[in-house]
């Protein structure tokens, strides 16, 4: 009985998890973390500075662009320097507030992430669909708001996630995943039912992250339908050509993390190391 009681307990700190079996190598790994965290801190922040001094730029396409290099931004600054810690300092520990914090942020920029691409696949849609209406559809104001809806999305469904681990004791095998803290990895180390978590992790991606990318496939369908019926061959190249950069990004921000949320619900028995590696795609491939 007293074995059962000590493995419960509110431990002051979650450890954090690098590379399996590469501890020998961890300066070296940290080198291409270092070039990632340099590439899209000084990438985003060229492009803020581009769209801002340029006054042709203040236009709806690249103030959605900006809006998406400051949500990077973000993205990478609060992720990357904790990888940093673990691999050049073997600093592995974080607090629980700490991890609790950091956890909000990366799932809330997340969820702005993917409306920013919504967004930017509206924006497509109706520059290639309804051309002659654009200027009056996509104003400034309008687009201002849109993006504030998002935020307050962002945080309404991003809130209770700390909220409802801070009620939780955890077990001592209070190692996480991951080389920072997601909602998903934290609350499978509770000694507790989890249940309520898991719905409500799981009801939050269906309407933050699949709902945008359901969209954002019935955007591509109206686009492609429209492209198709243009007769000339140039014309058509032309205008799929505009949608080139912004389908990459959409596949390279979804398809990582479809997969992490099928593996953490569904697949417990998958590889550590392929957990890791597409929470860095998932997490870091969007800003670089």
């Amino acid at each position: 009985m007293s074995a059962v009681n000590e493995t419960k307990f509110n431990p002051a700190v979650f450890f954090l998890t690098e590379i399996p079996g590469k501890e020998d190598v961890h300066l070296w790994i940290s080198i291409p973390f270092c070039l990632v965290y340099v590439t899209s801190i000084v990438g985003n922040s060229l492009i803020l500075f581009a769209i801002k001094t340029d006054p042709s730029l203040h236009e709806p396409m690249y103030i959605l662009l900006s809006m998406l290099a400051v949500t990077d931004l973000g993205l990478s600054i609060t992720i990357i320097p904790t990888i940093l810690g673990i691999y050049l300092f073997n600093s592995r520990e974080i607090s629980l507030n700490a991890c609790f914090t950091q956890m909000f942020f990366i799932h809330f920029l997340a969820i702005i992430e993917s409306a920013m691409l919504l967004m930017m696949a509206f924006d497509r849609f109706i520059a290639i669909c309804n051309p002659l209406r654009y200027a009056s559809i996509l104003t400034l104001p309008r687009l201002a708001k849109m993006g504030l809806v998002f935020v307050l999305r962002g945080v309404a469904v991003t809130l209770p996630f700390p909220l409802l681990l801070k009620r939780f004791q955890y077990c001592r095998a209070n190692v996480l995943s991951h080389s920072y803290c997601l909602h998903q990895d934290v609350m499978k180390l509770a000694c507790a039912d989890i249940t309520v978590n898991n719905i409500y992790g799981l009801f939050v991606t269906l309407i933050t992250l699949w709902l945008d990318s359901l969209l954002i496939f019935l955007s591509y369908v109206m686009i492609l339908k429209a492209v198709l019926s243009i007769t000339s061959h140039m014309e058509c190249l032309r205008a799929l050509n505009t949608c080139v950069s912004h389908l990459c990004a959409v596949l390279v921000f979804y398809m990582p993390e479809f997969s992490l949320t099928v593996i953490h619900r569904f697949w417990k028995s998958s590889s550590p190391l392929l957990q890791i590696l597409l929470g860095y795609s998932y997490l870091l491939g969007p800003p670089l």
